[in-house]
């Protein structure tokens, strides 16, 4: 707050319900405009600065709050000394406003991604093993081709990528293997060695074969449960007749590197994709075990009640085409 500035919105306009009814507008709709600058004052609670950033005077700013205020007859925000804050109803009002803002701006996005890819934002996430050594030159070749488009790229597990995609998060989520949902249309994109690896002195060094008995003998580091590598090592386990609950599981971390740097410092042994221990295995950190784990798929997710947006598109093309030159293509 502006030391010595009253803030316009804390003088008789707010919450004054004894002024002149024609001097508020209360008889037009609720705009968007009128939305975009509540929205900004309640997130700076000062008016002057939401002003600012809307590049508006401080008496529209205040008019559209007041005349949010007198057409709904509720109260949106309290003056409090010389600042203000949100009512009850204001912060209930914010995150509608919030929400109605988003719809408007997916709109917006839809309508100018009909003419062409000149602009707009793709969402997309992708599970560790796929952001890290799968993902990113389809994302460098995507840029390169159409470089107004943004990518915004999150990274969490299998379970957590499913979810985003449910929830409408994102557009496009990548998996190791299929997640079975109805809404979700899945295609296979890629395929994936899963290798088990333990550190230079571990017994299964010295093994010309396992037998898969001899892996309830070992310690394990494990990812987490609900990501794709676990789940993928687990559904092996069980093809083999062998409970994954036999396993000695000494610790369950939650990102790849971890559970090869705990590998490499003698705790067990581990399963993970060929790509995440091909550094370790080079520099003699990791030796890869005798023991055949079948390949694993990579899958992209999209909801099929949703907007496919033709940056989505476009990247996928990218995608179907670098498969010939990709990793281990499907």
């Amino acid at each position: 707050m502006v030391s010595g500035a009253p803030c316009p919105l804390c003088c008789a306009t707010l919450g004054s319900r004894g002024g002149s009814p024609a001097s508020i507008e209360t008889d037009i709709d609720m705009t968007l405009e009128q939305l975009r600058t509540f929205v900004a004052v309640a997130e700076r609670q000062h008016v002057t600065q939401a002003a600012r950033a809307l590049n508006l005077a401080q008496s529209a700013v205040s008019h559209a709050i007041t005349a949010l205020e007198a057409r709904h007859d509720t109260k949106l925000f309290d003056r409090v000394g010389r600042g203000i804050e949100l009512t009850e109803a204001g912060r209930i009002f914010l995150a509608e406003a919030r929400a109605v803002l988003a719809r408007a701006e997916a709109a917006e996005l839809a309508l100018s991604e009909l003419g062409s890819l000149k602009r707009g934002t793709l969402s997309v996430q992708a599970s560790q093993t796929i952001a890290s050594y799968w993902l990113p030159r389809h994302l460098v070749a995507f840029r390169r081709t159409y470089p107004q488009i943004q990518i915004r790229l999150a990274i969490g597990n299998t379970a957590q990528v499913a979810a985003a995609v449910a929830s409408g998060a994102v557009e496009l989520g990548f998996v190791e293997g299929a997640v079975e949902n109805e809404h979700f249309a899945s295609t296979a994109v890629a395929r994936d060695q899963l290798i088990v690896v333990v550190g230079p002195e571990h017994p299964c060094v010295s093994h010309a074969r396992l037998a898969p008995g001899d892996l309830t003998e070992s310690d394990w580091v494990l990812r987490e449960p609900g990501s794709g590598t676990r789940s993928a090592f687990e559904d092996a386990l069980a093809r083999l007749g062998i409970e994954p609950g036999a396993l000695r599981i000494q610790l369950e971390l939650p990102s790849n590197e971890a559970v090869r740097a705990a590998v490499e410092a003698g705790l067990g042994a581990t399963a993970i994709s060929a790509s995440v221990a091909a550094p370790s295995i080079e520099a003699g950190l990791l030796h890869q075990a005798a023991f055949q784990l079948p390949e694993r798929e990579f899958h992209v997710l999209r909801h099929r009640e949703r907007y496919r947006s033709r940056a989505a598109d476009a990247l996928l093309a990218l995608v179907g085409r670098a498969r010939p030159h990709g990793l281990a293509p499907a």
